[in-house]
């Protein structure tokens, strides 16, 4: 489909002059269409399927600076070229200034420059569509996934967040921005507590171009925090330098509660909540362990929960070691004992 260039001119002359260096045979042709007056230029317009347009400054239903405003302002995205005379160059410089793409001087108006600059405006109209398209999917794909996803400049300022990473943080968008990267997602290790290395950091030292973090605790804005997982990547530039980062990261708090119910859950007597034999044999494997590490003898039973203590001395006979790891003995075994009673049992 050809694309459509709007002139707005009232010289017979320079229309035929246009029209000819627009249409010129062995070149992709454009669909030229032309008005005498600048109010139907701005209705054909507003109909929508103009990629440039010509304006003379000398119209005679409005001229000068007031003609390229009005104009400008019914369709800013369009980009417009400016036919001036010599006494108006400088109010065409001025339209410059406040929007237009170029100017041509009638007396110097020839095919080969006008071909050039109208195509100019209308490959870079065309690229600049297909940029902001592309930036309209991304931001509505970070805004519909469920993931957070959190952007950063080369030197650690943040410069995005989706509605996902705000509600995690507790920052908004426009609070984070240029912020530093340490202070709006603020992480610690979940077991030692420690402050993390910055993932921007860990991206650009790590020999992957991604790297997934686990057993994080974020600390929100308010200061409550959030078990999390998350992942980075670097981005690069077209010289492969490292130009920022993007971080993703999800609350794995409920995950995390329902995996630590299961294992208390396997290793717990589900009528007691006593801990079981499971539980049992890995603290005695535990205490092995740590005798054997630093080459001392220990008394593995010693090791273990007090409601599993036995008040005797001297070896477990096999036969209280079985009766103890049955699941229906652990209340008997957690209740107190004398000396005696305990000799007795045995």
């Amino acid at each position: 489909m050809k694309k459509c260039v709007l002139l707005i001119a009232c010289d017979p002359a320079d229309t035929r002059l246009v029209v000819k260096a627009l249409t010129r045979v062995g070149e992709e042709s454009l669909n030229i269409e032309g008005v005498s007056t600048l109010s139907s230029g701005v209705e054909r317009i507003s109909r929508g399927g103009v990629w440039a347009v010509i304006l003379d400054l000398e119209m005679p239903d409005q001229h000068g600076i007031a003609a390229f405003e009005k104009l400008f302002s019914t369709a800013p995205d369009i980009p417009i070229l400016l036919l001036s005379g010599t006494e108006t160059e400088s109010i065409a410089r001025q339209a410059l200034e406040r929007g237009a793409q170029d100017y041509i001087l009638k007396n110097h108006l020839d095919e080969f420059r006008l071909r050039r600059v109208v195509r100019g405006m209308i490959e870079r109209k065309a690229a600049g569509d297909a940029a902001f398209r592309q930036q309209q999917r991304a931001e509505v794909t970070l805004s519909c996934t469920g993931e957070a996803v959190l952007t950063t400049d080369a030197s650690g300022q943040v410069t995005e967040l989706n509605r996902a990473a705000e509600t995690l943080t507790g920052w908004t968008g426009e609070e984070a921005l240029g912020r530093k990267l340490g202070e709006v997602f603020q992480i610690i290790d979940s077991v030692t507590r420690q402050p993390v290395q910055d993932p921007l950091i860990a991206v650009v030292n790590a020999e992957s171009s991604a790297l997934v973090l686990a057993n994080r605790l974020l600390i929100r804005r308010d200061g409550f925090e959030v078990a999390i997982e998350d992942s980075a990547a670097h981005t690069r530039d077209r010289h492969e330098n490292v130009s920022g980062a993007v971080i993703v990261f999800h609350d794995v708090s409920a995950a995390r509660a329902k995996t630590l119910e299961l294992s208390h859950r396997a290793q717990h007597d589900f009528l007691t909540d006593l801990p079981n034999r499971v539980l049992l044999n890995d603290r005695i494997n535990q205490a092995i362990s740590f005798a054997a590490r630093h080459s001392k003898q220990t008394n593995s039973f010693n090791q273990l929960p007090p409601a599993w203590s036995l008040a005797c001395d001297g070896p477990i006979p096999s036969a209280a070691w079985e009766e103890m790891n049955s699941p229906y003995c652990f209340l008997k075994w957690n209740a107190p004992r004398t000396p005696s009673s305990a000799q007795r049992k045995f």
